[in-house]
């Protein structure tokens, strides 16, 4: 599946489930990316892993913190318990931004394969660092 393809079922999914019932404004998409990013940002303050499932276990194991002896940081699974089918983590939240910013340019009908490769061209060209700039 390509970028293009992609927007396209990514955004006919959020209308479908009624996400798109309402316009959104610019400002409401953007604060909706914000949001996901700062949740990637707390998921990383907190040391989980990339990617993880909360164990449901009867005794309310967190499997994303140390209390768990039968957690795998590694393997992202827990012997004991029942994982919830929701993936978490930093590489989670960041791939709900994309998601994010693919439905709108799929509303928007963007080709979004074009823009990307124009872009990367485009940065491939610049000096390193763009003149040395900070982060």
């Amino acid at each position: 599946m390509n970028f293009n393809d992609l927007a396209r079922e990514v955004h006919q999914n959020a209308v479908e489930h009624g996400w798109w019932d309402e316009e959104r404004s610019f400002g409401d998409i953007i604060s909706l990316c914000h949001s996901e990013l700062s949740e990637a940002l707390e998921e990383f303050r907190a040391k989980r892993p990339m990617v993880y499932r909360i164990c449901r276990a009867s005794d309310g194991c967190p499997c994303d913190r140390e209390k768990c002896g039968d957690w795998d940081a590694d393997t992202g699974v827990c012997e004991l318990g029942v994982m919830d089918e929701k993936p978490e983590g930093v590489a989670v939240e960041l791939a709900d931004c994309i998601i994010r910013i693919l439905d709108y340019l799929g509303k928007e009908g963007v080709d979004v394969e074009a823009v990307l490769l124009e872009k990367h061209a485009y940065n491939k060209t610049r000096p390193y660092r763009h003149g040395g700039k900070a982060l």
